[in-house]
């Protein structure tokens, strides 16, 4: 259930994300999921991709620092409280959230919710056992 994600670390400065992803277009790489947090100097760029060890390659190739990370997809009721309710049984259970972000799927019924915790395996069990869909990669990519 864990899915590939690439990280990568981006100067804060004009033309740098753009060529990450122009980067990705030439390898005909498709993003699925992509988020960006950024500080005055830098930013993570995570994004999930249709081939992220191919992708990390081509990022490396292009003087990108980039880092294949494990993360959990989720899907969740898309309606007030669906995400609230799914997070729940990590709170009560003490797991750590280190990053989230989500999109919805084309059909409206359902959010994907990407996250990483510290302790993925626990997470999994902790969402398999509460019933929350976890996605594989195959659904990722067919969003």
């Amino acid at each position: 259930m864990k899915i590939k994600q690439l990280s990568i670390f981006l100067e804060n400065k004009r033309g740098r994300l753009y060529e990450a992803l122009k980067a990705l277009a030439d390898a005909e790489i498709n993003i699925r999921a992509l988020s960006i947090a950024d500080t005055s100097e830098f930013g993570i760029l995570r994004m999930i991709v249709t081939d992220p060890e191919k992708g990390k390659e081509i990022l490396e190739k292009n003087e990108f620092t980039v880092k294949l990370t494990n993360v959990i997809a989720m899907a969740v009721k898309d309606k007030p409280g669906g995400l609230a309710e799914a997070l729940k049984h990590l709170y009560d259970n003490n797991v750590n959230i280190e990053y989230i972000y989500a999109f919805v799927e084309k059909s409206g019924e359902q959010a994907v919710v990407v996250l990483r915790t510290e302790n993925l395996d626990k997470t999994i069990a902790l969402l398999q056992e509460k019933n929350i869909k976890l996605l594989t990669w195959n659904d990722v990519l067919t969003l």
